[in-house]
């Protein structure tokens, strides 16, 4: 059976206000979702990835429950949060393993530390889609956000609307725009590239 949104709301509201227990409860219902967010993220890499799927939940999870100031609106919140908290894993992992394989003076990578190097394509794809994303985000914040929300987190329009209290055809032209200019940035900087 799956959760209800109001359960889990239920629950994330209890752990915001400091009921430790309701964390114990919250996580069987959030890890399936979780669990497909992060298959979302993977599923653009190569696949003897280093960075697994279960290791990529399990660090998100680990940064999400030290965010214990955080108050927790809702389910579609938390897993706007969670899409967030992912992408920036990947992209901290990629640019790691970017650095590594450039002979660069990178930080020990804290996932699976010691495996074996992969290509550097999808890293340095990851890493520029960030960095157009980031450009999105101080031009509009909110694109940035709608972006990050429905193609990331999975998030229907619905729930990204509910996320960012905006109304779902203002989510739908937000997503429209922000897939143009994401498509114009990443153009030019292939181009820049070559």
């Amino acid at each position: 059976m799956t959760p209800s949104s109001h359960e889990i709301t239920r629950w994330l509201v209890a752990w915001s206000q400091g009921d430790n227990t309701a964390l114990d409860r919250l996580l069987p219902l959030v890890y399936a979702e979780l669990h497909r967010m992060a298959q979302r993220y993977m599923g653009g890499e190569n696949p003897g990835h280093t960075l697994q799927t279960t290791a990529l939940i399990h660090e998100a999870y680990l940064r999400l429950i030290d965010q214990t100031e955080r108050p927790w609106q809702n389910r579609a919140h938390f897993f706007g949060v969670a899409a967030k908290v992912m992408r920036h894993i990947l992209v901290d992992y990629a640019r790691a393993r970017h650095n590594l394989k450039r002979g660069g003076e990178a930080e020990a990578v804290s996932l699976e530390e010691g495996a074996a190097l992969l290509s550097q394509e999808p890293a340095a794809e990851l890493v520029a889609l960030d960095e157009a994303l980031e450009g999105l985000a101080a031009v509009d914040e909110r694109k940035s956000r709608v972006v990050e929300l429905r193609y990331f987190g999975g998030l229907s329009v619905e729930e990204t609307a509910e996320v960012l209290h905006v109304s779902p055809i203002t989510v739908m032209r937000d997503w429209s725009l922000a897939k143009a200019w994401l498509y114009r940035a990443l153009d030019k900087e292939a181009g820049n590239a070559n």
